[in-house]
């Protein structure tokens, strides 16, 4: 610069593309450039600082007079303002005791800036919005969320419409206090413009603006005050229609931008895809709990005064069903034999649970046979040899029983499944002779019956291997066993079914600790007691009961 001359450095200075204006203490102009001079006319030479350019501008000049000992060069006293339809960005630079202001046009950059920040916020809104639908698979908590997004981040109030159901359209409706409205209201989509198609959610439409003087009631709620702009956009779900999202404005306000509409339309394509996905969920559920129904473990009953207990343990704790199953058959006849199945499926978890279902149906068709154990496991063998898959066997104990005054009469037959066990009222346990091979994998199955009489209060035990083959103990690595099972059932000579069943469940689950385990099934028959006594633990004295 030194080797231009004093000459040739101002007249560099003048002719600099970026406005420059020197201002003295006082607020005096004392120079100013050519640019300086196109973008302020008024800014010569002598003319107050005050008159010639923004109030911006002459109030930050005062604020860098306040710094008396700060450096020559002020880089943290940028500041921004208008001059006319453009932004600009003055930088202070002290010469001596004035200050030079460089000029420099930053409106591309704000708008950028502005562009790039609210492209910012809106993808951290859908983000927030995709989390907050996602976090719930329930269709009306996906409603009311949409509602309230809606109506606090794009519009001064919004509605969320779904299709007819019953002829009656579930709505959710947030106004500007945050409210939600649920109602389900018979109304004419025809009557507000694009919401039919809207509703219809394939193919995918651009959004419809409503004309807000000829929309009905239902739509234009108190609340809001006039309505300025209304547009409908369709909530697209995956090839199902999911419902529409209409979006209120008060009127004085802008209406919706294109750029609005566009991110209205990305906030209802995450909206459409949550709540699809929670009509789909519960479409499923439902499906799932009619089915499952047909699985779940009857509910226990006594049978022609026989009493009967029984629990129930599935290997997997958020699962209903298992590989487990007991079923109970009242007699066709007044004086005939009531039967009892008590199965343990190979595998655990909803696969198992199928084959349960499969094999407690083809029993119950086949209770017409049962009073011949061997002829029903024989017809049972033959339909699961049938599927062709070797490796999906049932073990399981059938008990036919017949009650003869206060006792209890049972032929007991055993397919591959561990034998009951008898509590005897004196605290003796006896195990039932019977055995057989498991059902599902031999062509021919061989079985023993056992036939067992039950004095009053004594009880026949069926349990499944959850129960035996247990892990746990103080290693976590030792099973219950049958020999620990028969110690523990002596001490319950004499308790009632359902006391003698929840100790054996408890037990076997207090062995394994909280671990893994198979599924748990129990079941217990006694023979009627009569008057008696009864007692906790079946142990000392007690109160006499009929």
């Amino acid at each position: 610069m030194s080797g231009l001359g004093q000459d040739g450095a101002d007249a560099l200075w003048r002719g600099s593309p970026h406005p420059v204006l020197v201002a003295d203490a006082a607020g005096l102009i004392t120079r100013v450039n050519d640019a300086a001079l196109r973008l302020l006319p008024a800014a010569v030479p002598g003319a107050l600082l005050a008159d010639a350019a923004p109030a911006w501008l002459s109030h930050a000049h005062a604020h860098v007079h306040l710094r008396a000992h700060a450096g020559p060069r002020l880089d943290d006293l940028r500041e921004r303002g208008p001059i006319g339809p453009a932004t600009f960005e003055a930088q202070p630079v002290r010469e001596g005791d004035a200050v030079a202001w460089w000029l420099a046009d930053v409106t591309d950059l704000d708008r950028a800036t502005r562009a790039l920040r609210l492209e910012r916020e809106r993808t951290a809104f859908l983000d927030t919005a995709s989390g907050e639908l996602l976090s719930s698979l329930n269709l009306d908590r996906c409603m009311e969320v949409t509602a309230r997004l809606a109506a606090r981040h794009l519009a001064d109030a919004a509605m969320v419409i779904l299709p007819p159901y019953r002829r009656r359209h579930p709505i959710a409706y947030c106004g500007p206090d945050g409210t939600v409205v649920r109602e389900e209201l018979a109304v004419d989509p025809e009557a507000v413009p694009g919401l039919a198609e809207a509703l219809q959610g394939y193919p995918p439409l651009p959004s419809r603006w409503i004309d807000p003087a000829a929309a009905p009631g239902w739509l234009a709620r108190d609340g809001i005050g006039e309505v300025g702009s209304m547009v409908v956009s369709a909530l697209p779900g995956h090839g199902v229609p999911a419902g529409a999202l209409v979006l209120l404005r008060r009127g004085g306000q802008a209406g919706f931008s294109e750029g609005e509409e566009v991110f209205a339309r990305l906030f209802a394509a995450r909206a459409g895809a949550a709540m699809s996905a929670a009509r789909l969920y519960a479409e499923q559920a439902a499906i799932t709990e009619t089915l499952m129904r047909e699985l779940l473990p009857p509910r226990v009953r006594s049978l022609h005064g026989v009493e009967v207990a029984a629990r129930y343990r599935p290997s997997e704790q958020a699962a209903r069903v298992g590989g487990d199953f007991y079923d109970l058959h009242a007699p066709a006849e007044p004086d005939g034999e009531s039967l009892v199945v008590l199965g343990d499926v190979a595998g655990k978890g909803l696969e198992a649970a199928v084959l349960t279902g499969k094999i407690r149906h083809t029993l119950h068709a086949l209770l017409p046979q049962a009073g011949d154990h061997q002829r029903v496991l024989e017809s049972l063998n033959s339909v699961l040899l049938t599927g062709g898959d070797r490796t999906r066997f049932v073990t399981l104990v059938l008990a036919s029983l017949l009650r003869v005054g206060n006792r209890v009469r049972l032929r007991l037959t055993s397919a591959g499944h561990a034998p009951p066990l008898i509590v005897r009222a004196d605290g003796r346990v006896e195990e039932a002779r019977t055995r057989g091979t498991l059902i599902g994998m031999l062509e021919r199955v061989t079985s023993v019956t056992d036939t067992v009489l039950l004095e009053p209060g004594e009880t026949c035990l069926f349990y499944t291997d959850g129960i035996s083959e247990a892990m746990g103990g103080p290693l976590g690595d030792e099973m219950f066993g049958d020999e620990r099972l028969k110690e523990e059932l002596r001490q319950c000579g004499g308790m009632p079914p359902e006391a003698i069943a929840e100790r054996v469940e408890m037990l076997a689950s207090q062995w394994v600790r909280g671990g893994d385990h198979d599924d748990m099934a129990v079941i217990a028959i006694t023979a009627p007691r009569g008057a008696h006594l009864s007692a906790v633990g079946g142990n000392g004295r007690g109160r006499f009961t009929a």
